[in-house]
């Protein structure tokens, strides 16, 4: 094993799916026809995203592990991926494995923000999406959603002029899209109506927050002082957001890379202490067996 997660940025996807076809716009935006053969190969080691990243499976079924939970993506279903997620493929569950097909739309944080899209309003339901990333498309959704690939993969193929507002423009389309079919399904299976803006709001904000700092931050004052609110009103809104409190939300992200680490490299545990910014083994050994039941010792040895 590694000592380290490689991240997966837009350049190390077009690498190592070089055999896959591909549209791109330069280091900015990727989308990619993702079939089984030798390329599959190069994407099984656990990695972490440093862009966005939506799948759709067109035909078949894939198996993967998805921040330590394990998900298998079928014909018709999505996955909304964030920065920062740890991603791996572990099986194409077919058959006939060459049947497989699915499309991924890869673009950076920096492009997305030029086309003026609200990536806030696309993970509304971040707690929810955090949980579980699959959404489950329509029969509108399974036939729209190969129809917009084709028109991005024309308009780059043809050079058509202003390709990259056109594209934008599109893009922009299939992210309202998109909004719409996830919210749709999620107030579907949650039977109510939709939360709260101004917490959804302060949610997303908490969770970006939270994606980059968890690490070296873990107090709700913090957090709330980044956000220009008050502890108390940041606390309240969290939980009527999403039904857990900022601490459970901040434990949660340092659980999970504990577990991560402990799983997939070979740093000891006190580099693990100090690569999460523990002030000593016992806090950490208590803080983790306190979450799983174990100690980071025996969770390891279990893997």
């Amino acid at each position: 094993m590694d000592n380290s997660f490689s991240v997966i940025g837009l350049r190390q996807i077009k690498e190592r799916l070089a055999n896959c076809r591909q549209w791109s716009l330069g280091e900015d935006f990727c989308m990619t026809e993702l079939r089984y053969d030798s390329a599959m190969s190069k994407i099984l080691k656990p990695a972490r995203l440093g862009i966005y990243l939506a799948f759709f499976c067109l035909n078949g079924k894939i198996r993967l592990n998805i921040n330590l939970k394990e998900y298998v993506l079928e014909e018709g279903q999505a996955l909304m991926l964030y920065p920062g997620y740890l991603v791996q493929i572990l099986d194409v569950e077919m058959e006939n494995k060459e049947d497989f097909r699915g499309l991924a739309l890869c673009a950076t944080r920096e492009y997305l923000s030029t086309l003026h899209i609200d990536l806030n309003r696309l993970f509304s339901e971040g707690a929810s999406l955090l949980d579980s990333p699959l959404v489950k498309l329509s029969m509108e959704g399974k036939l729209l959603t190969p129809r917009y690939f084709d028109l991005i993969a024309h308009l780059i193929n043809t050079r058509v002029p202003n390709m990259r507002a056109c594209i934008g423009s599109v893009l922009s389309s299939l992210f309202y899209f998109s909004e719409g079919v996830i919210s749709e399904q999620l107030e579907a299976s949650k039977g109510r109506v939709t939360r709260a803006t101004r917490a959804d709001d302060v949610l997303n904000q908490f969770i970006n927050l939270l994606t980059e700092s968890y690490k070296e931050e873990r107090s709700v004052a913090f957090y709330a002082e980044k956000l220009c609110i008050s502890p108390k009103y940041f606390s309240k809104l969290i939980k009527e957001a999403s039904g857990r409190t900022v601490p459970e939300w901040i434990d949660s992200f340092v659980i999970m890379e504990a577990r991560n680490l402990l799983k997939f490299t070979d740093l000891s545990i006190k580099q693990i202490i100090a690569h999460l910014h523990f002030t000593d083994q016992p806090t950490f050994t208590k803080f983790f067996k306190s979450h799983t039941g174990v100690t980071p010792a025996q969770y390891r040895r279990q893997q």
